[in-house]
């Protein structure tokens, strides 16, 4: 967990569509965030509920938690860059006392289990010895921290899979979580793939947390690293982005699927579902359709003679 100095915590709040909380909060982890909450008009926090118990608003809070040293005027104009804020002015300052914040902090995150097998456990709990497969992690981005219904989704997929020796691609890595998950669980090589530096800086940092960084290879997209993974070909694919750029990217993911291999897409809202499930149809096999709030997880299978068709 970041620590902070006697001076205390500096919390930045901005007021953005629901639509935009997830680029706000990867814009104030990028920022150096210690922690991300969500709130909503009314100001009833949401900090770490059940997987999918977290709530879409109309308008939601997003606040950050930063060192007492934050630039003010180079954050403001930066979310206004972004545009998050309709002008620098939007962003509101508040200054939090060291202690306070942090017995809050811990009292708030507790471990979260997905699936039978697969916790995610903070830093200060110490993890139950019969705890199959615990990743650690801090609070953190909604879409990366496990808390949203995507990322759930996602690792109670990946609870169910065998990865023993296999190779991963992991298609909008966000903090690595899924990346992480699948070298825990046995894959021999995941290469982590997203368009954020930032989010391929924390893959790294959080793999090295968790003792897997060896097997997790990071690349931005379009990068020869990205593209020679792509080609190569994985047995396991799971994209958790949006419905958008998994449709526009449905030929290049499908072709990256080894013979026998399995993809999973997330990300995906249920009045989306239909055009996504439509592209992927062409190429792959369908095998389940998961389901959590109004989210749906889809997922894939190759035919073992490494044809194309789904039949």
């Amino acid at each position: 967990m970041n620590q902070a100095t006697d001076d205390g915590w500096i919390q930045l709040t901005i007021r953005v569509a629901a639509g935009m909380a997830e680029a706000a909060e990867e814009e104030l982890f990028a920022s150096g965030a210690a922690s991300v909450t969500l709130l909503d008009a009314a100001d009833h926090p949401v900090h770490e509920p059940d997987p999918g118990e977290t709530p879409l608003w109309p308008q939601v809070l997003v606040r950050g938690l930063f060192s007492h040293d934050l630039d003010r005027a180079a954050i403001s104009e930066r979310l206004h860059g972004a545009g998050l804020v309709q002008s620098a002015d939007a962003v509101a300052f508040d200054t939090l006392a060291d202690q306070d914040w942090e017995r809050a902090w811990m009292d708030r995150f507790q471990p979260m289990r997905f699936g039978r097998d697969l916790w995610i456990c903070p830093w200060h709990i110490e993890p139950e010895p019969d705890w199959p497969v615990v990743i650690r992690l801090d609070p953190g981005l909604a879409f990366g921290s496990g808390t949203h219904p995507t990322t759930a989704l996602c690792l109670e997929w990946i609870d169910q899979q065998d990865f023993g020796g296999k190779q991963v691609i992991d298609y909008g890595c966000g903090s690595g979580i899924l990346a992480i998950a699948c070298a825990l669980k046995g894959a021999e090589r995941v290469v982590a793939i997203d368009h954020d530096p930032q989010a391929l800086t924390a893959t790294l940092d959080n793999a090295r947390r968790n003792g897997v960084a060896p097997r997790i290879v990071t690349a931005l997209p379009n990068t020869p690293e990205a593209e020679q993974a792509l080609a190569e070909r994985a047995g396991v694919v799971v994209a958790n982005i949006l419905a958008g750029p998994l449709i526009e990217l449905s030929a290049r993911l499908c072709d990256a699927v080894a013979p026998a291999g399995q993809i999973a897409l997330s990300g995906i809202l249920e009045a989306q579902a239909a055009d996504v499930e439509a592209r992927y149809r062409e190429h792959l096999r369908p095998q389940r359709k998961d389901h959590r709030e109004d989210w749906v997880l889809l997922s894939y299978c190759r035919a073992g003679n490494g044809g194309s068709s789904p039949d």
